[in-house]
């Protein structure tokens, strides 16, 4: 059966030789030797078997990870704390639907003293989205203007923050509100950015940009390179004591604030005198200007090439022929020097070398851009039947910090509120972590730890917990090296 096409019960003699997969509600007919429709299981001789191998981590030390010695101790073992040497992590344990079953596994271990559980599954989530921030001052998009891949609607623009536009992908609504093929490009999109792959995503009256976690973006073809080291008045705030003296003004161009020096309460405080400049835009408090332009991929997130059209005429009663000004953006990217004429009109200048070296500070000062990819989602009422006959239970536990939440050895933040909403970085995350049904929904890894006493007072199914070396020695275990912290405890 093709991933996503309309399921066909069969009532024929050949479906004898197939065996029906129970993974998922697709609920795939699936013929020997063969996988169901999401790649995830495989009929192997008769048998339903997970395609993938389960997926345990272990300290970075045991596969070859370095080590600073702080103590001549002959003893020591490398350890700054005591901690577990293996996590079982969720990734290739299979699922919990259909959902009365308990977790594929409940793995017992002891912890300094203490008996501990981890109860592991691969949560199928319909109710999950991925959040996306990227470090740029380019205009990608209107707020709430609809991302797009592949053509179909994925997502939408939300707000921007310090330097950085956020963008809101997948959900249940995109995922299984519209048609078949919005709900395929969907899953597909978000699976990709899970698994730390390229996606392409056009914004509608806005940009197309290439996004990969951990990678700087890609903007209407042109790689990003630094985000923007402030705002233009927070710009001017930074960087004042270094122009003074050197120019009479400057300007720092940027789609939100641009900053003005000599208006600035930082020229203030450094004696700088009025040079009679005048800005277009909205001014608001002295030295800082708003909607100078409209938002663009040009100088300071604006859409302009020449930054002299955000100026007015300078006031003849201020301005002195020969007064010099820097105009500069927020990245450092573009800048320009220029002094006034005899008519009081800026003429562009090569730039003094003590300049140029302040717009090198301020690129210098600027954090690589970068794309965040984080994956969010809900922990619903079936997935915690697999940990408790009595779910309400674990979520009580989870906000009351007695369970810890992680996710394929990750740790994640738990949104307050009900339920279990968490968010996790994907980049410290396992390869591979992220799979789908073609209902369509995302399937990731969710472990939740706790003391086994724990376990057992919120109704665990004790019945089914097994010590970490059953499941560390099975047959179809990958082991890879575990390099985050141990979730909770510092390192």
């Amino acid at each position: 059966m093709a991933a996503g096409s309309d399921m066909v019960i069969e009532t024929t003699s050949a479906v004898i030789d197939k065996i029906r997969c129970d993974a998922c509600p697709v609920m795939c007919y699936i013929k020997p030797g063969a996988a169901g429709a999401c790649d995830r299981y495989a009929n192997h001789d008769g048998k339903l078997v997970r395609v993938d191998p389960h997926v345990i981590l272990e300290r970075t030390v045991s596969h070859g990870g370095k080590l600073v010695p702080f103590s001549r101790t002959e003893d020591w073992d490398g350890k700054i704390v005591h901690e577990p040497s293996t996590f079982v992590t969720a990734i290739g344990a299979g699922t919990t639907y259909p959902d009365y079953k308990p977790a594929p596994f409940i793995v017992s271990a002891e912890v300094d003293g203490v008996d501990m559980v981890t109860v592991v599954t691969e949560g199928i989530f319909s109710y999950c989205g991925i959040k996306v921030k990227i470090d740029t001052d380019r205009y990608l998009g209107p707020e709430t203007a609809t991302v797009r891949a592949q053509g179909e609607a994925v997502g939408h623009v939300t707000t921007s923050e310090y330097g950085s536009q956020m963008l809101s992908l997948g959900g249940v609504h995109h995922l299984t509100g519209g048609s078949k093929k919005e709900g395929r490009v969907t899953c597909d999109t978000l699976m990709d950015l899970a698994n730390c792959k390229a996606v392409e995503l056009t914004i509608d009256g806005g940009a197309t940009v290439v996004v990969q976690a951990g990678q700087p973006p890609i903007v209407n073809g042109m790689k990003e390179e630094r985000m923007r080291v402030g705002c233009g008045s927070a710009t001017i705030g930074m960087f004042a004591k270094q122009w003074h003296g050197k120019v009479d003004e400057v300007v720092v161009v940027d789609d939100h604030i641009t900053g003005v020096l000599s208006e600035h309460q930082a020229g203030k405080l450094l004696d700088i005198a009025d040079t009679g400049i005048k800005m277009k835009g909205r001014r608001s408090t002295p030295g800082r200007y708003f909607q100078v332009a409209d938002p663009g991929t040009g100088w300071g997130g604006t859409n302009i090439s020449d930054p002299l059209s955000i100026l007015g005429p300078f006031d003849a009663k201020e301005a002195k022929p020969g007064l010099t000004m820097l105009m500069v953006s927020t990245t450092g990217e573009h800048s320009s020097y220029y002094v006034l004429d005899e008519a009081l009109k800026p003429t562009e200048t090569e730039m003094p070398a003590e300049l140029r070296f302040s717009v090198e500070r301020i690129q210098e000062n600027c954090e690589p851009a970068l794309c965040t990819v984080l994956f969010m989602a809900g922990a619903g009422g079936s997935l915690r039947a697999g940990v408790t006959d009595n779910p309400v239970r674990l979520t009580r536990s989870v906000k009351d910090a007695l369970t810890r939440v992680t996710s394929g050895g990750a740790p994640v933040y738990v949104w307050p509120g009900g339920g279990i909403t968490y968010m996790v970085d994907v980049t410290q995350m396992p390869s591979g972590a992220f799979g789908y049904v073609p209902t369509p929904a995302l399937v990731a890894p969710i472990e939740f730890t706790m003391k086994l006493s724990d376990y057992a007072a919120l109704g665990g199914h004790m019945d089914y917990v097994k010590p970490l070396s059953e499941v560390q020695n099975g047959d179809d275990v990958r082991q890879l090296p575990w390099h985050h912290p141990i979730p909770g405890r510092r390192t």
